[in-house]
């Protein structure tokens, strides 16, 4: 690991003076303003994507510790 200890150093010098943009952050307001029926669909379909998995896995719990061949009895 001694031997690899003088690379890492150039590298850790040469990211300390890296020069590094600012953001685009703008206060303007937004060119599209959503209803409250795109919000809801827009919420709807992300609590549906993330929690719908994890909540069929925990609901089907029990039957993933029987085994692959427990489930046909």
């Amino acid at each position: 690991m001694s031997g690899l200890s003088r690379p890492f150093n150039l590298l850790r010098g040469a990211m300390k003076h890296q020069i590094i943009p600012k953001a685009n952050i703008s206060a303007k307001p937004p060119k599209h303003v959503l209803s409250f029926g795109e919000q809801a669909i827009a919420l709807g379909t992300m609590f549906v994507t993330i929690l719908g998995p994890s909540g069929w896995i925990l609901s089907h719990l029990e039957d993933y510790k029987k085994g692959p061949g427990a489930a046909a009895e």
